[in-house]
């Protein structure tokens, strides 16, 4: 089954309440944010309201998740 990658490129400040929500409903909150969902015809009506904030392209599989380096600090025990 194929995915559509979708990413938000502008903001939706001054865009419409109804696109407001419908670029929520997607699941973006941030421009440069990226969601993958099925290619459905509701998700192409969704993107296609609001293409003017998103850029859509199909893709085959979504990519792997880059493990995240740990936070904080790594406490060494000192040398005598």
């Amino acid at each position: 089954m194929s995915l559509l990658k979708i990413t938000q490129v502008r903001s939706v400040n001054g865009a419409m309440e109804k696109h407001r929500a419908t670029v929520r409903t997607l699941g973006l909150r941030k421009i440069g944010q990226t969601v993958y969902h099925n290619d459905t015809p509701q998700i192409r009506g969704m993107v296609e309201s609001v293409r003017y904030i998103v850029s859509c392209e199909s893709v085959n599989e979504k990519p792997k998740a880059q493990p995240k380096a740990e936070a904080g600090y790594k406490v060494i025990k000192a040398k005598k």
